[in-house]
């Protein structure tokens, strides 16, 4: 049986989403309401999540996206983020810049993983885990035109201790995931109707 940290249960739960596209959106769109359930609940805090992606916005991306056409050319995560702040009344963070440093998870107790490359993915477990690490849980969220994975671990670190109970972490279970030496799968066209087609069929 898994338990959960006791201290998640006295402060805020520090979430880092890592991606804000098609999966990244819907998830950060729907921890509101996992916050608001929180405080019903009796949790002091509830969630504080920061969003994270150094993408822009792409008329493509307005298609398959929560994005609109007068939102071209801003930052996924700043618009992401100002949208949930305004309609719930939260004070959540945006971090529009790509994961290239160990430290910005380093705050994080959840850190949920949006990416579609082998290399982010890896980025990631890499900089859960370790002696000095301290994320309680990793959510891998991905998918390509056949396959998707959705697995919530516990990575091997100074909070998480290695024990037969301890959640393994997609990068454990799944280890092609993080496989450098493998071919990335093909990523969606910038064409949206290909893009489309590819998921459809």
């Amino acid at each position: 049986m898994h338990m959960l940290n006791a201290d998640l249960l006295r402060r805020p739960v520090r979430v880092l989403v890592i991606g804000c596209g098609g999966s990244g959106s819907a998830i950060a769109s729907g921890l509101p309401y996992l916050h608001q359930a929180m405080l019903v609940a009796g949790h002091p805090c509830g969630l504080y999540v920061t969003i994270m992606d150094g993408d822009i916005i792409s008329s493509a991306n307005c298609v398959r996206q929560p994005f609109c056409s007068a939102e071209v050319g801003l930052a996924k995560a700043v618009v992401m983020v100002s949208r949930l702040n305004v309609f719930w009344g939260l004070n959540w963070t945006a971090v529009p810049t790509h994961l290239c440093d160990d430290k910005q998870l380093q705050k994080a107790d959840i850190v949920i993983g949006c990416v579609d490359t082998r290399a982010a993915r890896k980025r990631i477990a890499e900089a859960c885990t370790g002696q000095q690490r301290s994320t309680a849980l990793w959510l891998d969220v991905g998918n390509n035109a056949e396959s998707g994975q959705f697995v919530l671990g516990a990575p091997w670190n100074g909070r998480n201790r290695r024990s037969r109970q301890r959640l393994r972490t997609a990068a454990e279970i799944f280890p092609e995931l993080i496989d450098l030496s493998l071919p990335e799968d093909d990523q969606p066209s910038c064409s949206v109707e290909e893009a489309l087609s590819r998921q459809l069929y």
